[in-house]
């Protein structure tokens, strides 16, 4: 089980952190089942780059980032190095703490 806390660059939006969070589902899945919005154009099929998100800590809880995100990840808005897709974070067995920021997505015109 996982406690995961989302941090959002976005003004006015606190942050919301969730206790006992199963492995199998992806940080996207995960945000929006908790009513946190977080973009996502393409389906959840690694095809485009507006679920964005930074990955601060727990990377070694999700698989490592393939060539295809990568590709992805470098048409997004500012990204950084922990840069990754919300939909190809998904939670491994195991347990620990993750931290996520979402990038301001009222930024975000026409993606």
């Amino acid at each position: 089980m996982y406690t995961i806390k989302f941090n959002f660059e976005q003004k006015g939006l606190e942050p919301v952190t969730l206790e006992n969070v199963p492995a199998g589902d992806s940080l996207l899945e995960i945000a929006l089942e908790n009513g946190i919005e977080l973009h996502h154009n393409c389906g959840m099929v690694c095809a485009c780059s507006t679920c964005h998100i930074y990955l601060e800590k727990g990377e070694e809880f999700v698989p490592e980032i393939s060539d295809r995100e990568e590709d992805f990840i470098d048409r997004a808005r500012n990204p950084k190095l922990h840069s990754r897709l919300g939909c190809q974070c998904v939670l491994e067995e195991g347990h620990g703490t993750i931290e996520v920021t979402i990038p301001d997505q009222s930024l975000i015109h026409g993606e």
